[in-house]
């Protein structure tokens, strides 16, 4: 293996960056099996759930999925909580800063603002404004996100709700982490 040599960057060259160049890219092809195995992690953290988060997860995509969203919108729903571990208490801005690179933006703020919007079916119980996502009326993705939570996510808290395996959403999360849409780097992996 191949590795760059010099000490700051400012000392780099040129054909130091073709070597880094060359590794980023295979660390880049192999970023849906980190994120398979992230997603794992989820698996057995209840959390005081009905069921545990790798489970959630893999319902809301199962119902994404069964109801005939696209690739990206499933791979959304997939790992709108994989930031759980991470983020306890920011979980949709870890999971929206793997998302953007790769999704449009509609979906990215749906993403990002999902915590938000769920509350608005328990935020009542622990003493908070069940409407804070009101804040939001009239944005574009509004209704997008409402209708995410409301459909796919809310629901998918069901111990006997149909979970499919994570294998079937494989296929769609390798072609949405593919190619970034969204990367200041896209202009130089082009040049590629």
């Amino acid at each position: 293996m191949k590795r760059a040599t010099f000490t700051s960057m400012e000392t780099s060259t040129a054909d130091d960056w073709a070597i880094i160049k060359e590794e980023a890219g295979a660390f880049q092809r192999s970023l849906p099996d980190r994120l398979i195995a992230h997603l794992k992690l989820l698996e057995g953290d209840y959390g005081g759930f009905p069921v545990d988060r790798y489970t959630h997860s893999l319902q809301t995509a199962t119902r994404a999925m069964k109801d005939g969203r696209d690739d990206e919108y499933v791979v959304c729903a997939l790992l709108h909580d994989i930031g759980d571990t991470l983020g306890p208490a920011n979980h949709f801005d870890i999971a929206g800063a793997i998302l953007k690179p790769w999704v449009s933006a509609e979906n990215l703020w749906m993403v990002q603002n999902h915590g938000i919007f769920q509350g608005y079916y328990f935020f009542h119980h622990l003493g908070l404004d069940r409407n804070l996502r009101d804040q939001f009326e009239g944005h574009p993705s509004y209704e997008r996100t409402a209708e995410f939570c409301a459909l796919y996510d809310n629901p998918a808290f069901d111990p006997k709700g149909e979970t499919l395996p994570l294998s079937e959403f494989e296929p769609a999360l390798r072609k949405v982490f593919a190619k970034p849409k969204n990367s200041i780097y896209l202009p130089a992996q082009k040049a590629a």
